[in-house]
């Protein structure tokens, strides 16, 4: 069986997915679909939006008659955003055709976001462009959250379609605590129908962490040992190995806490965590969410670890960038964490006792996130305390895959045990397969109408409910973080939380790929 064979290869894929997305009765292809991106000159844009919806347009997965209409206040042409986005678009040889024609589907009109007359300008374009024909729309707020209100407000009263459906896709952050977050879903609700809005953390748009329902619903071999009598701790882990890159100024006001940690990990705690859903759709996956998020107390002080990372003493290369305070765009002497260890518990049958722990942080080691969930030992050792524990690990990036760190017999005359590995790495095991972008799937996901990947109202809520006491007595206190070098590990002290729950990290396991020998 030759390589072809055993896997498919991109083109069988796309394939595949062109021949789902027509049978898919949502996904009309006879219809005319219009794509607004508000907040069409900023960096989400430019590097994330366009990119994505050119090599969507560019894989044949948008519908035929799709138009992409940008709106920002900046005094610019679509010209000027075509050239702010080339360098992202990663246009491969022979394509320049098909780019051409994406970009005379792009449309850019300029209008303030607190008045309406410029949205009615916006309307009138769509309607002109739909020539009568059924329309719907999709409108990206691509925003600071400072104009959701006014721009969501615009929209609503000028430019919803009265012959299609309409979905807005709201970006993160939403809220910066509970008191924010409820005011902004209440001034949603009034506007549209939970059904219409797609509140989008990109985060569930990646494959491992969409895998993730598979490998636990999908094997027998997992179900009977993912509960409390068999693991012992689980570590769900993001990384950056650089700073804030001169948008301190940005990253201050919200802190890694809210950036990463209350959005991303704690929704890949919710798929760890969550019972089996009675089905795949959206709301039965969701419901079992939220069951999870109801069942974690507030955080707890003395179970949180919070860094800043400092200038690495004498080192060369990354560190000399300095650290967050010397970042000009920072306020001086902020005591912004960028980075956190939080201990969080689900308290219910499956999961009582078993520490959930999420670190993120900014001027690490590496760059990594990964859900690592760490076995109990073996019961009755006849090895001396020469075996380690078991670990099944799921790489979200760099390099996504699937291990299972498991004890074997030592090559040789000797009768000892060895730590190895099980190891499903997807750029060897899917070498033929180019992975999506996580905002493709999304995108995607928000044609089809299916808000599986999306985050609800009730289940934000909840988010926001466990961290927000935690955020407020930081702040309130002004609580400093623990100093720690550019492009270390962290704080040591958050090594020694995850010692005090129970992780049990051995430093003797040597992963070695299997693939290169």
């Amino acid at each position: 069986m030759n390589s072809r064979q055993q896997h498919l290869s991109e083109a069988d894929v796309m394939d595949l997915l062109r021949q789902e997305l027509k049978d898919d009765e949502d996904f009309h292809e006879k219809e005319t679909h219009f794509f607004v991106v508000l907040g069409a000159s900023g960096d989400l844009a430019k590097k994330k939006i366009y990119p994505t919806l050119w090599w969507l347009f560019r894989d044949g997965l948008l519908p035929n008659d799709t138009y992409v209409i940008g709106y920002a206040r900046s005094a610019i042409t679509m010209k000027d955003i075509r050239e702010r986005c080339l360098p992202f678009l990663k246009v491969r040889a022979g394509e320049e055709e098909a780019l051409e024609k994406f970009f005379s589907r792009n449309i850019y009109v300029s209008g303030q976001y607190d008045v309406r007359q410029p949205f009615e300008k916006l309307a009138a374009q769509l309607d002109t462009l739909a020539h009568g024909r059924l329309s719907n729309r999709l409108f990206y707020l691509a925003l600071p959250p400072s104009v959701f209100e006014s721009v969501t407000s615009n929209v609503r009263s000028t430019c919803m379609s009265t012959t299609g459906w309409n979905r807005v896709i709201v970006e993160k952050p939403f809220g910066r605590d509970l008191r924010s977050s409820d005011k902004l879903s209440q001034h949603l609700a009034q506007l549209f129908s939970e059904e219409q809005i797609y509140r989008i953390d990109h985060y569930l748009g990646k494959e491992m962490v969409q895998n993730l329902m598979v490998l636990r619903f999908g094997n027998r071999i997992f179900g009977p040992i993912w509960n409390r009598d068999n693991i012992a701790s689980v570590v769900i882990t993001f990384k950056e190995p650089f700073g804030t890159e001169g948008r301190g100024g940005y990253f201050d006001e919200f802190g890694i806490i809210r950036d990463v940690m209350q959005n991303h990990l704690l929704q890949m705690l919710c798929l760890v965590a969550m019972e089996k859903p009675t089905s795949t759709s959206s709301d039965d996956v969701r419901n079992e969410k939220v069951k999870v998020l109801k069942c974690v107390p507030e955080i707890l002080l003395e179970d949180v670890v919070l860094g800043q990372y400092v200038a690495r003493p004498g080192g060369t290369g990354p560190g000399e960038e300095g650290g967050y305070l010397d970042d000009p765009t920072v306020p001086a002497g902020s005591v912004t964490p960028t980075f956190a260890s939080v201990v969080l518990y689900v308290q219910n049958e499956r999961w009582d006792g078993v520490p959930f722990v999420l670190r993120c942080g900014k001027a690490l080691n590496e760059r990594k996130a990964e859900m690592r969930l760490q076995f109990r030992d073996a019961p009755g050792d006849i090895f001396q305390r020469q075996c380690k524990r078991n670990e099944l690990v799921i790489r979200v990036q760099p390099n996504e895959a699937v291990y299972m760190k498991m004890m074997t017999k030592k090559p040789g005359m000797h009768f000892a045990p060895d730590e190895s590995e099980l190891d499903l790495t997807y750029s060897s095991r899917y070498r033929d397969v180019k992975l999506p972008d996580a905002y493709e799937r999304l995108i995607l996901d928000v044609f089809c109408g299916s808000q599986i990947h999306f985050v609800r109202s009730d289940e934000l809520k909840e988010a926001w409910r466990i961290f927000t006491p935690l955020l407020d007595k930081i702040e309130k206190e002004k609580i400093k973080p623990i100093p720690y070098d550019y492009g270390s590990r962290g704080p040591k002290e958050a090594d020694e939380l995850l010692s005090r729950v129970g992780f049990r990290y051995e430093g003797t396991y040597k992963w070695v790929s299997p693939h290169k020998l």
